[in-house]
């Protein structure tokens, strides 16, 4: 069982590396990146790569780590109970599985992803400790114990917005997506548009590398950016001259594909108000 990357998705040497170890060791993989690197789409192209079902958790501000292994629902019983539903009788019918549930009760294996985990709150990790070491918990209501009965590929991703507890690292194979290089760059981008007159895409990612190292720049543009980027490019036929920026507008073309706030926009437009003064 390894994985070397897809036909739609560019896996470098290091990533497939740490895909297979975190597999090996049995370890959940953690992977950090900036927003847009493809961290999420990671955990679907290794599922697709393997043949395997994928079950995804996304998490949020206020996502609990109880939610991913069951919740019991105690309003409905009451209300059930009285209007004399016989279903009251059984506990069980009120317990809502989990997305850890849900893998651990899988009769296959599966890819969990565990999705911006440095969303929740700082105990959140620490709370799925025990769960993901033993691949087991207990539910006591009912009094039974939920073992995975195949051990899931766990992928958690997190864009590094908070520090994780070093407990919950410890149990975690890490790796770090670094933005792709510009070779790796054009790879990405041929599988997304085949083709791609070279002119253009050599234009384009010039300046768009050139937009990433400005000095002062609140938000950088990241991968899925520069892909929406060519993608308007080339549905609007434009040339490598026309992407050519002159004093009067330092701004990209279509630059509201690559900047997202307006701090970053209104620092294009003081260069070009310098430039034209200097001239």
């Amino acid at each position: 069982m390894k994985f070397a990357g897809t036909e739609t998705y560019v896996a470098d040497d290091d990533l497939a590396l740490a895909v297979n170890a975190a597999i090996t060791l049995e370890r959940p993989l953690l992977v950090k990146g900036e927003p847009g690197t493809g961290k999420t789409e990671l955990a679907r192209q290794v599922a697709e790569s393997l043949n395997l079902p994928i079950i995804e958790w996304h998490i949020k501000s206020t996502t609990r780590a109880q939610q991913g292994l069951y919740e019991y629902d105690a309003v409905s019983r009451l209300r059930d109970s009285q209007l004399g539903d016989e279903r009251v009788h059984d506990i069980a019918n009120y317990i809502k599985r989990g997305k850890l549930w849900d893998a651990f009760a899988a009769t296959e294996k599966v890819v969990l992803l565990i999705d911006e985990i440095d969303k929740a709150d700082i105990e959140f990790p620490n709370d799925l400790l025990q769960e993901l070491d033993r691949m087991e918990f207990h539910v006591y209501e009912t009094g039974e114990t939920v073992r995975a009965a195949t051990r899931p590929i766990v992928i958690i991703t997190s864009n590094n917005e908070k520090e994780l507890p070093d407990a919950f690292l410890r149990r975690c194979f890490f790796h770090y997506i670094r933005f792709p290089d510009a070779e790796t760059m054009k790879r990405i981008v041929e599988v997304h548009f085949p083709g791609i007159k070279e002119r253009l895409l050599t234009a384009a990612l010039t300046q768009f590398y050139e937009i990433r190292e400005m000095n002062g720049l609140k938000k950088r543009p990241s991968t899925s950016e520069v892909l929406d980027w060519l993608k308007l490019l080339l549905a609007e036929d434009l040339t490598p001259e026309d992407l050519r920026r002159d004093a009067k507008s330092a701004l990209p073309k279509l630059h509201g594909a690559l900047l997202k706030n307006e701090q970053d926009v209104q620092l294009f437009e003081r260069l070009a108000f310098m430039a034209r003064r200097g001239g």
